[in-house]
């Protein structure tokens, strides 16, 4: 399959990934976006990023513009760096997808591409390069400012006292989540760092690499484990009863924790935020799957009051920030460390453990998982087919029981009378089907999770 836009950016296969391909895109988008005359370039760790770092510097030098080589940095960081500096950026990385793959991130002068920027990228393949004197090449470090962003802003004892475990893997995050932690006085822990790239995806972890938790927890006399995808725009945290927070509550606790207002968040996000007096919320805004439909939410907020105190999360925990609150300037681009740092501060100066603070949180589970090898037009003619024969979905969901509410936002999400809910969608950028539940217990949750995808792979692979 031919590398696309997802909502995540371009992805493909690195076979497909190829030098032409790469400036073309680069091209496109650098005559098509605003750019601020310079273009910051980052790279997560996986082997094919920096021969795909180097063709788009090339890119961008060739349109006679300057490339700012970041070199292998988290994607919020980048991000950080471009926004100060008025200029671009390109993302190599393919975020939490195995090697094999990789891809491209875009952000104009002002954050994350948006679906109108995505198209007009698209409209503009296939020009010829401008005939220009080619740009200068420099390199800058993105990490300092990014470290300095929460050291800044929550001080050396948010975090005093925890021992908290770092799953290190292949996240270009690896050494930035030591230096934070312990700037803000607690004590890191280095745990399983890889020089092999690994494709964790902080939405559904491996039940493998969940098995391992246990084992640290007890070897290192841990309060906390922490982690995020390859690229760092996803965060994994794992409380003190060695349970991994789902990333849509890391995302309604750290909103709270800020003082946030407005919420923008996916369909697919736990609605435990609608539960009356748990939070302080006075608009949420539900929308499509993405970072970009976020962005657009968030923006459409701030459109009507500048002075809005927005915020925006997904369910895979990437989180983005709308407003300024205390030392904390805007940031509107996936974020791993502000919903890790924000409820462990918040549970610290609570004078709890995480856990407890999770546990005072309305009663609403989510569960997440996905099947791979799925191409996405099979997933899609299978939520088409649910969608519109509602005699199918009921055969399909009979184990469940009768449904009260359908959405079709994103993918097929369907509420049954108990409470439950199941929804299903294929990946914008992989060929992976997912599955995401809620219910009233945890167990219920991962249960319909696991029923759910086992009946699609039966049905799927008859």
């Amino acid at each position: 399959m031919a590398p696309k836009f997802g909502t995540s950016g371009l992805r493909g296969l690195v076979v497909d990934l190829t030098e032409p391909l790469v400036h073309d895109y680069v091209t496109a988008f650098l005559s098509a976006c605003p750019h601020g005359g310079a273009v910051h370039v980052g790279r997560d760790l996986r082997p094919s990023s920096p021969q795909i770092a180097g063709w788009v510097i090339d890119a961008i030098r060739a349109a006679g513009l300057d490339a700012v080589d970041c070199g292998a940095v988290p994607t919020p960081a980048l991000a950080l760096s471009s926004l100060n500096a008025g200029a671009a950026a390109v993302m190599v990385t393919g975020s939490h997808i195995p090697a094999d793959r990789n891809g491209l991130k875009f952000y104009v002068p002002t954050g994350e591409i948006s679906k109108d920027d995505e198209t007009r990228i698209n409209g503009a393949l296939g020009q010829p390069a401008a005939d220009t004197a080619q740009g200068s090449l420099t390199q800058a470090d993105a990490r300092a400012a990014y470290v300095a962003r929460y050291t800044d802003a929550y001080g050396t004892e948010a975090l005093s006292g925890l021992r908290v475990g770092v799953y290190q893997h292949s996240s270009v995050a690896r050494d930035i989540m030591m230096d934070v932690v312990q700037a803000l006085g607690g004590t890191a822990i280095a745990i399983a760092r890889s020089d092999t790239f690994i494709p964790v995806d902080t939405e559904a972890l491996d039940p493998d690499t969940k098995k391992l938790f246990a084992g640290w927890f007890a070897e290192h006399d841990l309060h906390v484990l922490i982690s995020t995808d390859g690229d760092a725009d996803r965060p994994m945290l794992v409380d003190d009863a060695q349970r991994v927070v789902p990333g849509d509550v890391l995302g309604a606790v750290t909103a709270r924790a800020l003082g946030a207002k407005v919420i923008c968040t996916p369909v697919s996000s736990n609605t435990m935020i609608d539960a009356a007096g748990a939070f302080d919320f006075a608009q949420i805004t539900r929308t499509k799957i993405g970072s970009p439909f976020v962005i657009a939410a968030m923006e459409n907020a701030l459109h009507a009051d500048s002075a809005a105190r927005v915020v925006g999360y997904e369910a895979n925990g990437g989180f983005l920030l709308g407003f300024s609150t205390g030392k904390l300037a805007p940031l509107m681009t996936r974020d791993c460390l502000l919903p890790i740092l924000a409820p462990l501060a918040a549970a610290r100066a609570a004078g709890q453990p995480l856990s407890a603070l999770l546990d005072a949180l309305p009663p609403r589970f989510t569960a997440a998982d996905r099947i791979q090898g799925i191409a996405t037009e099979t997933s899609k003619a299978f939520i088409a087919n649910l969608t519109d024969d509602a005699a199918a979905r009921a055969t399909f969901f009979a184990a469940t029981g009768p449904e009260s509410a359908l959405d079709t936002t994103d993918g097929l999400r369907v509420t049954f009378e108990n409470g439950d809910v199941v929804h299903l969608r294929p990946s914008g950028n992989a060929p992976e089907f997912r599955c995401y539940a809620e219910a009233g217990s945890r167990d219920t949750a991962t249960a319909l999770v696991d029923t759910y995808l086992g009946k699609l792979g039966a049905t799927l692979s008859a």
